[in-house]
């Protein structure tokens, strides 16, 4: 059915009607013209513009809110039991399962579904639906790419008077997040305007920090808990140290106290592999090694001296400056020291003397980066002076590879958490250099200027992509490693294996054959002091030739000064003469 409605209106009610038709044209108006108007004209003088074709355009920018997101968590629960039944309770649980598994149903229903089982097993056993057959060509097809490494933030010191960033320690869970420890370390240039403050950077927002650390004394390295990810322990330029719990606030929760810290500044700090969680040591160049629960900080667990002599003289003590945990050996720990000497210690050892168990000496100055390869505990890697080296734990007499000296003082380097042939250092001069060891051992594989200025620390974080350089002048570079530098490569944990094994075999031959040179000078010494006299020139010792060497010399000068002292005489006598023979002259005349 179709609803019409016709609208009707009058034709007076529309206006006049327009009628048009053709006619002839006509004059209507004829306008004479006035020659005294001709003279008010005036002519102006013609001007020449240019005019552009193109549009104009105008430059302008917008800064659009930043997405805040956030994060929360679901609990999953048990589900499927009869009310009456609580699936927390182990008890009722297996009274219920054994209830019904003497029920006639159950058994039956098993037994039905046993058959389709049996067959899905046995379709599955004889296909492999996820097989990749071309797996292997298209890895040829894959193209290497060059190695690289962008900077994705900089996160720099708020304060006026810039500071060094001594410490770097990455968030344990996420890893969104840096903590960054401040402080000044040149002699004599603190100030009262220096600030204490450290800072917790969010990765995502350079612009300010997440959190302030506010220490009693500057920070001079920071470690995350890897066991409560709002915990961190700090060593203070003060030898004191602090602990926080981001939950609370910007304040340390406890500090230890000044007359049983370290009397000297506390260049680093770890946590320990405990059940607890709040257990930590730390090492400063007063000679020392502590042993703290954060829970109770008024005094250290546990004091370790490093007396070489083991008498546990601390005015002896090397000062360390730098400290090595692995978690997988949880008695053992090294310790690197400002003479370049890394002692590898023994906590559980039964006397003090014995919990120093060996050196490694190699460097010429402070070795200040300390670590074990992740991969292979036993090689570890350190940096001091113009070298970075690479130590197995069998040999002690010296390193099984090294870098040729660098032309900047090397300050911090840490080993890749991801390929266990890839280590990073930092320099005086303010570049990142990335060594992969089995593409080259001479030069790195990837250097980087990071900063004008000196890079003192060096963090990276557990996935192997991310890596945080603190500058001396109090800016934190966050930088992406490429993919080829932060993936396993295939066969590379072999690879690696044999070489630290050919290396370590050739330099134990190498110390074996130096030790049977210095037996056979021994024996050869010894031999020529029991003959007397029977000895040719070209037979002595190396000390009974300087003895030989000294009396020549000494018998060569008495003769020296003997003939000085007659020709002296001689001309003395002379001189006598003359002088006798001009008074008798005198006499005469």
């Amino acid at each position: 059915m179709e609803i019409v409605h016709v609208y009707t209106k009058l034709r007076g009610e529309l206006g006049r009607q327009c009628l048009f038709s053709d006619r002839p044209a006509e004059l209507l108006v004829d306008v004479l013209p006035d020659p005294s108007l001709g003279q008010e004209f005036i002519l102006k003088t013609p001007r020449e513009q240019a005019q552009q074709v193109g549009c104009d355009m105008s430059e302008h920018q917008v800064n659009t809110e930043r997405f805040e997101s956030n994060s929360c968590g679901i609990n999953h629960v048990e589900g499927g039991w009869p009310k009456d039944v609580n699936p927390e309770e182990m008890e009722q649980t297996i009274r219920f399962r054994k209830k019904v598994e003497k029920d006639e149903g159950y058994s039956n229903s098993v037994l039905q579904l046993a058959s389709v089982m049996e067959h899905c097993i046995r379709q599955n056993n004889a296909v492999d639906i996820y097989q990749e057959y071309l797996e292997d060509e298209e890895e040829e097809e894959e193209i290497q790419e060059p190695p690289s490494a962008k900077t994705i933030n900089v996160f720099r010191d708020p304060n006026e008077v810039k500071r060094t960033i001594t410490g770097l320690s990455w968030h344990p869970d996420s890893g969104r997040k840096l903590a960054a420890a401040y402080s000044c370390l040149e002699f004599q240039k603190t100030s009262k305007d220096m600030s204490l403050d450290s800072y917790i950077w969010d990765i995502e927002n350079p612009n300010r920090p997440e959190m302030t650390l506010k220490p009693t004394s500057p920070l001079i390295c920071l470690d995350y808990n890897p066991k409560d990810s709002h915990t961190l322990v700090g060593g203070s330029f003060n030898g004191q140290i602090a602990y926080w719990d981001t939950r609370r606030g910007s304040q340390p929760v406890e500090f230890s106290s000044v007359e049983q810290s370290h009397r000297d500044p506390v260049y680093k700090v770890v946590w320990l592999q405990s059940k607890t969680g709040t257990d930590a040591f730390s090492a400063s160049t007063d000679g020392q090694v502590l042993w703290w629960d954060v829970r109770k900080l008024s005094e250290p667990t546990e004091r370790l001296v490093l007396d070489l002599g083991r008498e546990g003289n601390l005015n002896r003590a090397l000062g360390a400056i730098s400290l090595e945990f692995e978690a997988t050996m949880p008695t053992k720990f090294m310790v690197g020291t400002e003479q370049g000497i890394v002692v590898s210690c023994n906590r559980k050892a039964k006397t003090p003397a014995e919990k120093i168990v060996c050196t490694y000496d190699g460097h010429h100055g402070p070795i200040y980066a300390l670590q074990r390869n992740p991969f292979f505990p036993k090689n570890f890697l350190t940096v001091g002076d113009w070298t970075a080296r690479i130590w197995s734990e069998d040999i002690k007499e010296s390193s099984i590879m090294w870098t040729k000296y660098q032309m900047s003082f090397l300050t911090d380097a840490c080993w890749s958490p991801v390929r266990p042939s890839v280590f990073f250092t930092v320099k005086m001069d303010g570049v990142l250099d990335v060594w992969d060891i089995l593409f080259k051992q001479n030069d790195p594989t990837l250097s980087l200027k990071v900063s004008d200025k000196a890079l003192n620390s060096l963090c990276i974080q557990d996935n192997g992509r991310l890596v945080a350089c603190g500058s001396q002048q109090g800016e934190a570079t966050l930088l992406e490693i490429c993919s080829g530098l932060s993936t396993l490569q295939k066969n590379e944990k072999n690879l690696l294996a044999a070489m630290f094994e050919r290396e370590t075999k050739r330099e134990k031959i190498l110390e074996a054959r130096q030790r049977e040179i210095r037996l056979k000078e021994r024996s050869r010494s010894e031999q020529s002091k029991e003959e007397e006299g029977g000895q040719e020139e070209g037979e002595e010792s190396p000390d009974q030739l300087i003895v030989r060497a000294e009396n020549d010399f000494y018998s060569m000068v008495e003769m020296e000064q003997r003939r000085r002292k007659e020709r002296e005489d001689v001309s003395n006598q002379e001189k006598d003469v003359c002088e006798e023979k001009e008074v008798k002259d005198e006499a005469e005349t």
